[in-house]
């Protein structure tokens, strides 16, 4: 499998995820989703917020490179997170919304990527505006797992109110091969 096919499979997967984990949301009270529960961003509803935040914050820089196109035209025109805890939106219907579009321009990126376009490098500046350069690989593979990382916390808290969601594996989304 190509480096580029795994990254297709991992957006995917993130769109996948994100549709259990909203939809997991969406069975809870305000009240449940916003409450304080300890994790790096709060609450449930605080760390899906910041996940939308990265993602535009991520997919703004990947746009500035060759390799996003025009394909990620529509994410420059949403306006620049100010911090990564953010809340961008303060009700879930809203924020469901722009998950799914994010994941829409995710796929719609990864679909224009060509193999090439994995060892060019990003340069860019980070929140705290020091400069960076690294291979747009690497930046892609941090992008996914940014977004598992934080689904994972976000499965826990569910968990710990008795709220399942269900299989989570990537496995799940790997085709079976035929030998």
């Amino acid at each position: 499998m190509s480096q580029l096919t795994q990254f297709r499979l991992l957006a995917d997967y993130n769109q996948w995820m994100n549709q259990k984990v909203y939809q997991a949301a969406a069975c809870l009270s305000e009240e449940a989703l916003k409450l304080e529960r300890g994790a790096f961003f709060g609450s449930i509803f605080g760390t899906l917020n910041h996940l939308v935040v990265a993602d535009i914050i991520w997919l703004k820089r990947f746009a500035s490179n060759r390799a996003g196109y025009s394909t990620l035209q529509p994410v420059l025109e949403q306006p620049d997170p100010t911090s990564l805890a953010q809340c961008l939106f303060q009700d879930l219907s809203r924020l469901t919304t722009h998950r799914r579009w994010l994941d829409k321009q995710i796929l719609s990126f990864m679909d224009k990527l060509q193999e090439s376009d994995l060892d060019t490098t990003l340069t860019y500046r980070n929140t705290k505006d020091v400069s960076f350069s690294k291979p747009l690989s690497s930046l892609l593979m941090h992008f996914f797992n940014h977004q598992t990382h934080h689904r994972g916390q976000v499965t826990t808290l569910f968990s710990q109110l008795g709220e399942d969601i269900g299989d989570t594996d990537l496995l799940l989304l790997i085709d079976e091969v035929d030998i």
